[in-house]
C-alpha cells in the first residue's frame, strides 16, 4: 500500500503563513517604548490612516468585524490618543474617524522596522528560496484577492 503524498496546500500551508505573522509581530513588539497594540488596533489604525474619515459601520465591514467591537476598539484608540472621532455633517448619530499624527508616526515606525526585519530575514535565505518567494508573490496577492472577494460575497 503506498502511502499518499501530502496535499502541497493543505492545513501545512494556513499554518506557515499564520506562523510567519505571528512571529513577526512578536519581533516588532521586542524593543517598544510604547505598550504594544493587538492585531486588531493596528488594522483599524492602518485602515484609518488609508481612508480618513471611515465610519464605524465602514470600517466594521471592510475589517470584517461587528460594528460593537470596532467601536469597542474605537473607543480604546481614542483613550490612547491614536484616534480622533468627529460626528458625521449628515447623521449626528454615526462618527467619522480620523487618525493622530501619534498613530501615523506609530504607524511608519512599525512599516519601517516591519520592512527592515522580513528583508533582514529574507537575506539569510539561499538564493533559490529568495527566488521562490519572489516568484510566489503574485500568486499569495491573487489568493489574498480572492479570500477578500469571496468574504464580500462577490
Amino acid at each position: 500500500m503506498a502511502v499518499e503524498e501530502a496535499e502541497p496546500f493543505d492545513d501545512s500551508f494556513a499554518d506557515v503563513l499564520a506562523a510567519v505573522q505571528r512571529l513577526v509581530r512578536r519581533r516588532l513588539r521586542r524593543g517598544l517604548t510604547a505598550p504594544p497594540l493587538r492585531g486588531a488596533h493596528v488594522e483599524l489604525l492602518r485602515l484609518v490612516a488609508t481612508r480618513p474619515g471611515i465610519g464605524v459601520s465602514a470600517a466594521a465591514k471592510e475589517l470584517y468585524l461587528a460594528a460593537n467591537s470596532v467601536s469597542t476598539l474605537v473607543n480604546q484608540l481614542v483613550k490612547d490618543g491614536y484616534l480622533r472621532r468627529e460626528t458625521a455633517p449628515g447623521d449626528r448619530r454615526s462618527a467619522l474617524l480620523y487618525a493622530t499624527p501619534a498613530a501615523l508616526d506609530r504607524l511608519r515606525d512599525w512599516q519601517r522596522r516591519r520592512a527592515a526585519l522580513v528583508r533582514d530575514q529574507v537575506a539569510r535565505l539561499d538564493p533559490a528560496d529568495r527566488a521562490a518567494l519572489a516568484a510566489a508573490l503574485p500568486a499569495l496577492r491573487r489568493l489574498a484577492e480572492n479570500l477578500h472577494e469571496e468574504a464580500e460575497g462577490t
